[in-house]
């Protein structure tokens, strides 16, 4: 009787490591469909190249007008960077950079926030732009916001979709890793765990294709987790939001998973000029309301062109 438990148990255990076996393979297989498009899909976007003070940056530079400057969110680069504007070519000039550690953009040795916004105004110097609105979408915010204090001459607008946004006052603990765990900031793993997309981020399981390659914006990622996310309550002090002087845009959806709705809102009235803008739905990309983001980019930038002309 022994023996035949024995027996039921081993061969339960190797039909389930057949399973996972087989489980493995498939995603494994798929994974390598997805990385070719994903790889010819960066490739696409012919970004270019500068080697800047601060190290070289890639970046998608198109279109005419006023410049936007779109300082993406974590898992991303020049591609997502350029996709939140995509399609406002006619309306504007695009400045799309990957940040430091995504895809083609270096680690330098000073990777801190105000070096990256620093970054951002030595590529406007190389371009020979003198003024743009910084758009930060998620993690991307927080450079955002520092650009917008460090340099306010040249910064005509601050664009927050999805943002994270410093408290109230100093927080007496904060969490010094935010972001993806680092044992997902794998290719396999983001991959075969995708369908944990909804219920944790309230993303489409489809996401995971514009994040890969994950292991061209891996070091990137984790200068977010470690750094960038935790800097405004790391430095809570080196953040008074109050002094930026420009028009500032905030949108966000309040059933948003990744960041905290009410944060926006206390935030918001310490700007000197704000417009808070948000929706019932939407989650983290504020899925189902593009036209109406879009109008409210196209209002702010017009009201600001149309005061200084």
């Amino acid at each position: 009787m022994k023996r035949r438990k024995r027996r039921v148990v081993l061969f339960a255990v190797l039909g389930w490591i057949i399973l996972v076996g087989i489980w493995g393979l498939i995603q494994g297989i798929t994974l390598q469909g997805a990385l070719r498009d994903a790889e010819a899909r960066l490739a696409s976007y012919e970004a270019q190249v500068l080697d800047l003070p601060q190290g070289r940056i890639s970046y998608v530079d198109r279109g005419e007008g006023p410049v936007i400057l779109v300082s993406h969110g974590i898992s991303g680069g020049f591609d997502q960077a350029y996709d939140a504007v995509a399609g406002k070519e006619k309306k504007y000039r695009l400045l799309a950079p990957s940040r430091f550690g995504y895809p083609g953009s270096a680690m330098p040795k000073d990777a801190s926030v105000k070096a990256q916004a620093k970054t951002f105004a030595q590529l406007l110097d190389a371009l020979g732009i003198e003024q743009a609105y910084l758009l930060g979408t998620s993690a991307g915010g927080t450079p955002a916001i520092r650009f917008a204090l460090d340099y306010p001459e040249r910064c005509k607008g601050l664009l927050l979709y999805s943002s994270a946004m410093p408290q109230t006052s100093a927080p007496q603990t904060f969490s010094t890793w935010q972001g993806p765990p680092a044992f997902a900031l794998n290719d396999f793993v983001m991959w075969a765990f995708r369908g944990l997309f909804s219920p944790l981020m309230g993303m489409d399981p489809d996401t995971v294709c514009g994040m890969l390659p994950l292991h061209l914006r891996r070091e990137g990622m984790r200068l977010d987790a470690q750094v960038t996310n935790p800097d405004m309550a790391r430095n809570f002090s080196d953040y008074p939001i109050e002094k930026i002087s420009c028009p500032v845009l905030i949108i966000g959806a309040r059933d948003d998973k990744l960041v905290d709705v009410s944060a926006m809102e206390q935030a918001a009235p310490r700007f000197q000029t704000h417009h808070l803008l948000l929706f019932e739905s939407g989650g983290h990309l504020m899925k189902g309301h593009e036209q109406e983001v879009e109008a409210a980019l196209d209002r702010f930038v017009l009201d600001i062109e149309q005061s200084v002309s």
